[in-house]
């Protein structure tokens, strides 16, 4: 019989899966990756400040500009059109850009890797956030939904960001384009986490507020709910466990499955509940320590993790059984991202009635990419499950 295609990749007969394309133009190690415009685009940082938002139709930079003066900790976007651009650095600022696809035209495409001393057009700055950035916990971000279904959408639209508090362990809420603080959530109480390492921040559509996912140095990890019966500023933590033996490295809401994940330096990835779910809580023994970036693909399937082995492991999510061990980076992986699951549309038929440069593109959304950062410098695009 032959075996499921889900796991061939793993089959002794086949020749290891090799990576699609590898995108060179970082001179430092990448920091973080992020798909945005329905997969047309992907955002790369690195330990230099640099930020790179490359055309995945023609695997080129578009956009090239150094937003900070130390590591890059995080990227990310917001806006219909994805047309807000999310950078947070170690230089202790969180800043929002307006990078628009019709003014990619008018920005730098020279990449660090042929200059990494002149200056560059930067985007038009929204917002700019001071923000703590003693460890390396980057920013995790949600949609705030209007109040009522009968209200009209929010314009422009809102989000929420969640980062580290000046002192250990705590969490500061804020929403934005207002720029208010939502809300300050303390370190839980019944014991001593240490710094605050990873969030993780998700909007239930049947709730009015987030939950809210930490890892810990001590190697927690605790889930945050608002108390509806009291002000913003009351959190309750109505899950805390301590899977990890060393300090959490990433952490990701899965709400298809109605859980979370966490990795850590050691070689533990472990599984968590969400509110009101019958998911049990479970954690396996890798033998592989230091997977960070742990990535949660849209649908729910599939979950990834970079590890500080130069592989990237690609797990089950249902029951985190190993699938996938992608080799080709010879330096430690700290970054990693899914892009969306799309529907496809019209099906073979439509797809000939498109010009070759409309065929590529909807290839580009179609296709189930996995990029992966390393020291290296360069970022690996992965075509699997």
């Amino acid at each position: 019989m032959d075996a499921p295609a889900s796991h061939q990749i793993q089959s002794s007969t086949l020749p290891p899966a090799q990576p699609s394309y590898i995108l060179r133009g970082h001179t430092a190690q990448i920091h973080c990756v992020h798909f945005l415009r329905k997969n047309l685009r992907l955002l790369t940082g690195d330990a230099d400040g640099w930020v790179v938002l490359w055309n995945l139709a023609t695997k080129r930079p578009v956009a090239v500009w150094k937003p900070h003066a130390g590591s890059v900790l995080g990227v990310g976007s917001w806006g219909d059109e994805d047309e807000n651009v999310i950078t947070h650095g170690r230089d202790n600022k969180l800043l929002v850009w307006q990078l628009r696809e019709q003014d990619e035209v008018t920005f730098s495409k020279t990449l660090p890797i042929d200059d990494a001393t002149s200056e560059r057009k930067q985007p038009w700055l929204l917002h700019s956030l001071d923000v703590n950035a003693l460890n390396f916990c980057s920013f995790a971000m949600s949609h705030i939904p209007p109040p009522t279904t009968n209200d009209p959408p929010p314009t422009p639209d809102k989000i929420l960001l969640a980062v580290p508090g000046l002192q250990d362990g705590m969490i500061n809420l804020t929403a934005l384009p207002s720029n208010t603080r939502y809300a300050t959530i303390p370190p839980p109480k019944s014991t001593n986490t240490g710094m605050l390492m990873a969030l993780s921040l998700h909007q239930p559509p049947s709730s009015a507020h987030p939950l809210i996912a930490a890892g810990y140095e001590s190697g927690h990890v605790a889930l945050w709910r608002h108390n509806p019966t009291t002000s913003l500023q009351t959190w309750q933590t109505t899950y805390l466990s301590q899977p990890h033996s060393q300090p959490v490295l990433s952490i990701a809401i899965a709400p298809h499955t109605a859980c979370f994940f966490s990795s850590s330096a050691d070689a533990v990835v472990a599984r968590h509940p969400l509110p009101e779910s019958s998911t049990e809580p479970k954690s396996v023994q890798t033998r592989h320590a230091g997977q960070q970036a742990l990535a949660v693909r849209s649908d729910g399937r599939v979950f990834a993790t970079a590890g500080w082995d130069g592989r990237v492991r690609v797990y089950a999510a249902r029951g985190m059984g190993e699938l996938a061990v992608l080799k080709w980076h010879r330096e430690g992986c700290y970054a990693a991202a899914f892009a969306e699951v799309l529907d496809e549309e019209g099906g073979e038929d439509r797809e000939k009635a498109l010009t070759v440069a409309q065929q590529r593109v909807a290839r580009v959304r179609a296709t189930h990419w996995l990029a992966a950062g390393s020291k290296d410098g360069k970022v690996s695009l992965w075509d699997v499950y």
